[in-house]
């Protein structure tokens, strides 16, 4: 069986399969993970390119039985093409919805940062792009925070979700969160994500 992982980071959940190195491929975007995986993963045999969204995928139609996607970003046609008939499409995805709630408290208005990516639209494209839908799943769970600082760390590193966060800017919201966390205990958000496997009719 050959697998491919799409925006595979720096490879290490596509490590963790343990594949054989020879029918395994994979994919990244980001100049530091590119590096990463030039280093790890093609010293392996592993057929690692550099590729981009919305970068046509550098691999042949009909390459792979099973093609994975963990939060990259979604070509349902381009997944379809690589896969041979039959072949499966797993994808596991941060939704449009994520962390929405926490944005809000900090910096009122702003539009959803992903607003496609929702699993009903997900599920019509791969039908659309000639795919079976046979597992389809959301949740939207907790996600909890016990100190502002802690916080503004957060809002920091996700900027796609808190554009032009910053702290004075921000300042009366983050008192409000402080007094929050001192009445409650904690500050609760919801993070928000999606499943899908899919068959290649």
């Amino acid at each position: 069986m050959k697998i491919c992982d799409y925006d595979t980071g720096g490879g290490e959940f596509l490590l963790s399969l343990q594949h054989p190195h020879k029918n395994t491929a994979a994919t990244e975007g980001y100049p530091p993970n590119v590096e990463l995986c030039k280093e790890m993963l093609l010293p392996l045999g592993i057929d690692f390119k550099p590729c981009a969204y919305p970068e046509p995928l550098p691999f042949a139609d009909g390459s792979f039985d099973l093609f994975l996607n963990r939060h990259g970003d979604m070509d349902e046609k381009e997944f379809a093409r690589v896969l041979n008939s039959g072949g499966m499409f797993i994808t596991e995805q941060v939704g449009g919805d994520n962390d929405h709630d926490l944005t809000e408290l900090v910096l009122s208005g702003t539009p959803i940062a992903f607003p496609h990516n929702m699993l009903e639209e997900r599920v019509e494209k791969l039908k659309e792009a000639g795919f079976e839908i046979l597992r389809a799943e959301k949740a939207y769970r907790p996600i909890r925070f016990f100190d502002v600082g802690a916080f503004v760390w957060f809002a920091h590193i996700i900027e796609w979700e808190f554009p032009d966060f910053c702290v004075e800017k921000c300042k009366d919201r983050l008192t409000e969160m402080q007094k929050t966390i001192e009445e409650k205990g904690e500050i609760v958000g919801t993070i928000h994500r999606f499943l899908i496997v899919a068959r290649k009719k």
